[in-house]
C-alpha cells in the first residue's frame, strides 16, 4: 500500500456547513439570527461551520461584518464545534491581515480561497498562500480551489510544496472532478485532508480518499448527509448510494443558478428568514423557487 493510500486525518470533522449570511429587512447582517442558525446546523449534524465563504457572500461583506459574524457564530456554538473563517482575498496583504484577525478571534481554522480575477501563475499562488500560512502559523488552513469562480486553479504540485508549512492541513476541492482528489493524494500524501466542495460529488470523492464535505445542502438535509458519510465509511456502500440518489434533485436545484441564491430561498421556504442575497445577486426566480419547494416537500415525505 502506498503512503497516499493511508487514511487522512479529519482536522475539522467530516460534515462542515458553508453558512449563509442572514440579512435583515434593511440588508444589514443579522448577527442574532446567524447565531441561531449556527446552533441549528450543529443540531442537524454539522461537525463544523464555515463563515464568510462563497455561500456566506464574502465578496459583498465588509471586513468588519466578517469579523462580527465570526465572533457571533463562535460564541453561539461554543468551543466544541469547529468554526472556520473565510479569509481569502485577491490581495495577499488583505488575506494575511484577515487570517491573523481570525486567529485572534478564536477561529479553529481559515478557509483561504485562490486569489480571484488577477490570475496569478503557480509561483504567485505559492507565494500568496505561504505568506498567509507563515503570518498565522498557529491557525490550521484549508486551501480552497474553485476555478469556476476564481479564473485559475491551484496545482497539486504547488499544494505539495505548500505543505512545508505545518498549518497547511486541508484542501477544499471544488474543481468539479474526482481526479483532483486522486492527484492531490498522489502528490501530497495522506497528511492532507481533502474535503469535497460539491455536495453532488461527495460520495464519489469519499470513494477516492476525501474525508468529508464543505456543504451547502446541509442547511436542509444535514442528518441525511451525515448518514451518507457514515454509511460509506462503515462499509455500507448501498446505503450511501441510496442517500446519494435520493438527494440528487436537491443538489441540482441548489446550483441551478448562482450559489447562494437557491439555498437562501430554500431556507426561507423552511421558515428561516435569512433575507435575499446582496446585489448584484438577486432573489431566486419564481419558477425555480416553485420547483425547489416541490423538491423540499418530496424530501419531507421520504
Amino acid at each position: 500500500m502506498s503512503a497516499a493510500a493511508a487514511l487522512s486525518p479529519t482536522p475539522f470533522g467530516r460534515l462542515l456547513t458553508a453558512m449563509v449570511t442572514p440579512f435583515d429587512a434593511e440588508g444589514g447582517v443579522d448577527l442574532a439570527l446567524a447565531g441561531r442558525l449556527a446552533r441549528y446546523l450543529v443540531e442537524q449534524g454539522s461537525d463544523g461551520l464555515v463563515v464568510c465563504g462563497t455561500t456566506g457572500e464574502s465578496p459583498t461583506l465588509s471586513w468588519q461584518e466578517q469579523h462580527q459574524l465570526l465572533e457571533a457564530v463562535r460564541q453561539a456554538v461554543g468551543p466544541g464545534v469547529k468554526v472556520l473563517a473565510g479569509t481569502g482575498s485577491n490581495s495577499t496583504a488583505e488575506a494575511v491581515e484577515a487570517t491573523c484577525e481570525a486567529a485572534k478571534a478564536g477561529a479553529d481554522g481559515a478557509l483561504v480561497v485562490v486569489p480571484y480575477y488577477n490570475k496569478p501563475p503557480q509561483e504567485g499562488l505559492e507565494a500568496h498562500f505561504r505568506a498567509v500560512a507563515e503570518a498565522a502559523p498557529q491557525l490550521p488552513l484549508m486551501l480552497y480551489n474553485i476555478p469556476g469562480r476564481t479564473g485559475c486553479s491551484l496545482a497539486s504540485a504547488t499544494v505539495a510544496r505548500l505543505m512545508e508549512c505545518p498549518n497547511v492541513v486541508s484542501f477544499k476541492a471544488a474543481s468539479g472532478t474526482t481526479e483532483e482528489v486522486t492527484q492531490l493524494r498522489l502528490d501530497c500524501g495522506s497528511r492532507l485532508a481533502i474535503y469535497s466542495g460539491d455536495d453532488g460529488l461527495l460520495l464519489p470523492m469519499l470513494s477516492v480518499g476525501a474525508v468529508g464535505v464543505v456543504s451547502v445542502a446541509s442547511h436542509l438535509v444535514g442528518r441525511r448527509l451525515k448518514a451518507m458519510i457514515d454509511a460509506q465509511l462503515s462499509g455500507q456502500p448501498a446505503v450511501a448510494l441510496g442517500y446519494h440518489e435520493q438527494l440528487q434533485p436537491l443538489f441540482k436545484a441548489l446550483f441551478a443558478t448562482t450559489n447562494p441564491i437557491p439555498v437562501k430561498a430554500a431556507l426561507e421556504l423552511n421558515g428561516w428568514s435569512v433575507g435575499s442575497p446582496r446585489p448584484p445577486l438577486l432573489p431566486l426566480d419564481p419558477s425555480m423557487r416553485d420547483a425547489l419547494a416541490q423538491i423540499l416537500t418530496t424530501l419531507r415525505e421520504t
